[in-house]
């Protein structure tokens, strides 16, 4: 295909994704491979007690990501962009954004990342029977109430970040379900805010005598496919400063960082899900059936087309692991061995696949910081063993491997084993995976399901919402999400899968006896090393 007529007719499609230390713009042509990108570092600042960004480094973020979108497109196809098929935002979930009825901003963005909100989290959990996590919006919302905060009264709308930009640039108040699902429980049934919950939190709050309702400052509430808007000529002057791009390009509805990785990974279908593993790991699986109980381990959110998903999410993953390998890197110069990074973590990712399947009896805990899942405020990296254990190098690289989906597997076992939910397949992405087969094999033992990766996976959350935008304007009538990535977009493909190996299952769950039991050792160190 011709790239350069593509852009310049019109056809290409933009997704922009907020992430916690970058914003990254991507263009798709119609075969939905990326022609295009461009990104802008930011961070978060702790300011009085709250993680926060500034709505001046939000825009000009977005600024500078599609300002060097543009000049990539300008310079490899020799055209500028001045209209789009369709524009897709989407950002971190959950937070605080609450603005007056002139539009202004009431208190600083509070983002996902604080923890300030236990006291309602607690008390809403109870009220709905239904878990609340502290960074929902709600939670910060009722939080800021039962503190008395004066603002609270003047709320004239409360939104995302995700839906913020979204209303700046359209004049539209939606929210993709996914990232509503973040802000409220959603109701399965309607794909809406969840009714009754939403009368029991106006009769806690009766007594405040607000001059508002819930429903008159959430946002309405869209599925994935639905149109959610224009740019207006306002917003595309927000977007574009070079006043190149035109208004009247259709947006998506804004959708959240976990409802793009879905997209981007293919697994919106009824028992997929995808694990994302870095720095942090989570978990995500769509459920063919609701939840018998409430458990506080998992957070129940939606896909982009409303189907409900239970969520793991766990603070620690492969920072201790990378430790290590850095430790080895160390050694080897110290001999004056120059190592390449990559082999080096493939070399000794490899090792471990030689270990005894149970780790060799060794025992580790990646707790650079505290753990909810289990019931860790603070974490300090640990290595143990007795004096009978097998320590070599194959198995001690193993156990790190093991460990950095431990607490992972202490929320997935409450899911597949106490729940009974049933996975077809799941998909693999982040950095955990970057060795091929290795982190896939050792993944595929933790959760005794099949476990893909696709050479799409590292694309990212860009890319995922930017084929949700695709999808609102290309899908054929009736046509699901999970049949337009299946077929339009993935074309059946469905990545390098490995199966369970039963060996390394019971090696798996013999390692995870140890880890449970030795939970007493870290909260010792934890006590301990001050």
């Amino acid at each position: 295909m011709d790239i350069s007529e593509i852009i310049s007719s019109g056809r290409a499609v933009l997704g922009i994704e907020f992430g916690s230390t970058r914003i990254k713009a991507v263009l798709i042509g119609e075969n939905h491979v990326p022609i295009a990108s461009g990104s802008h570092d930011w961070e978060n600042r702790y300011e009085n007690g709250i993680w926060t960004y500034h709505l001046d480094d939000v825009w000009a973020g977005l600024q500078d990501s599609y300002s060097k979108l543009s000049q990539e497109v300008a310079e490899r196809y020799g055209v500028n962009i001045h209209k789009l098929a369709a524009i897709g935002f989407s950002a971190m979930m959950h937070g605080y954004m609450a603005f007056d009825k002139l539009g202004k901003l009431l208190v600083p963005f509070r983002t996902w990342r604080n923890t300030i909100t236990e006291e309602a989290a607690k008390e809403l959990s109870k009220v709905f029977d239904y878990n609340i996590p502290q960074r929902w919006s709600i939670a910060h919302l009722y939080q800021a109430i039962l503190n008395g905060e004066e603002h609270v009264k003047d709320i004239a709308y409360q939104t995302t970040l995700a839906g913020y930009i979204h209303w700046r640039l359209t004049g539209e108040k939606v929210l993709g379900v996914g990232e509503a699902s973040g802000m409220f429980p959603i109701d399965p049934e309607t794909g809406d805010f969840h009714r009754r919950m939403m009368m029991q939190f106006e009769e806690l709050i009766a007594d405040k005598r607000y001059p508002w309702k819930l429903d008159s400052i959430f946002p309405k509430v869209l599925r994935a496919g639905e149109h959610a808007g224009l740019l207006t000529v306002e917003g595309a002057a927000l977007l574009d400063v070079s006043g190149n791009l035109g208004a009247g390009i259709p947006l998506c509805p804004p959708e959240g960082d976990a409802g793009t990785g879905m997209a981007a990974t293919n697994s919106v279908a009824l028992r997929t899900g995808n694990v994302s593993a870095g720095t942090s790991v989570f978990a995500m699986v769509v459920l063919d059936k609701q939840l018998k109980k409430v458990h506080p381990e998992l957070d129940l959110v939606t896909t982009p087309a409303g189907d409900t998903v239970a969520m793991v999410h766990c603070n620690n993953c492969t920072s201790d692991l990378n430790a290590w390998v850095s430790l080895f890197r160390e050694f080897a110069e110290s001999f004056g061995v120059e190592t390449d990074v990559d082999r080096l973590y493939s070399t000794l990712y490899n090792k471990a696949l030689e270990g005894d399947a149970d780790c060799g009896g060794l025992l580790a805990y990646n707790y650079f910081s505290g753990e909810h899942i289990t019931g860790f405020e603070e974490g300090r990296p640990l290595f143990v063993r007795t004096p009978e254990s097998r320590f070599t190098l194959a198995n001690f690289m193993r156990t790190h491997l093991f460990t950095s989906l431990g607490a992972l597997k202490t929320g997935l076992d409450i899911l597949l084993r106490e729940e009974k939910v049933t996975i077809d397949r799941i998909f693999g992405h982040g950095g955990l995976f970057k060795t091929k087969g290795v982190g896939q094999k050792i993944l595929s033992a933790a959760m005794d399901a099949p476990v893909s990766v696709m050479e799409t996976a590292g694309e990212g959350g860009a890319w995922g919402i930017a084929l949700l935008a695709s999808y609102m304007i290309h899908k054929e009538e009736k046509q699901t999400l999970d049949d337009y990535l299946s077929n339009q977009v993935f074309g059946g493909e469905t990545g390098t899968c490995i199966e369970p190996d039963q060996k390394d299952v019971d090696g798996f769950n013999q390692f995870m006896e140890r880890y449970r039991a030795g939970l007493a050792i870290e909260r010792a160190a934890v006590e301990a090393m001050r």
